[in-house]
């Protein structure tokens, strides 16, 4: 079964630090353009991070830059959001994308992870 499953989500005070992990399995992670989106209650679900299939290109929302980093290792099946200087506007369900670089529309989505900044 093709799964992605994502951890590291939880409570955190403003200006902490979370490091978010996404395992995949079921499919070539070498292959998968991956990404982090996320959604606030009430909210439309948006773009958090982006990496390429090769890791020569990421890609973050106005929002983040400066605070998050996307990072893969394909060794480990796993891609990584690391979150630091959280603030509470963060608080959302993080949720982990792939999408197939070499088959026309194959994309695949975990079932998202929570992560809570309190003030």
């Amino acid at each position: 079964q093709v799964q992605l499953v994502e951890s590291g989500g939880g409570l955190v005070q403003a200006g902490g630090s979370l490091r978010l992990s996404c395992v995949v399995s079921g499919f070539t992670l070498s292959t998968h353009d991956m990404a982090w989106y996320r959604q606030a209650p009430g909210k439309e679900r948006e773009l958090v991070a982006q990496i390429i299939s090769s890791g020569g290109y990421t890609n973050y929302a106005d929002s983040v830059k400066g605070r998050f980093t996307i990072s893969r290792d394909d060794a480990k099946n796993t891609v990584y959001l690391q979150m630091n200087s959280l603030k509470p506007e963060d608080t959302a369900v993080y949720y982990c994308y792939a999408r197939d670089s070499t088959i026309w529309g194959v994309n695949f989505w975990g079932k998202g992870t929570l992560v809570t900044v309190s003030s």
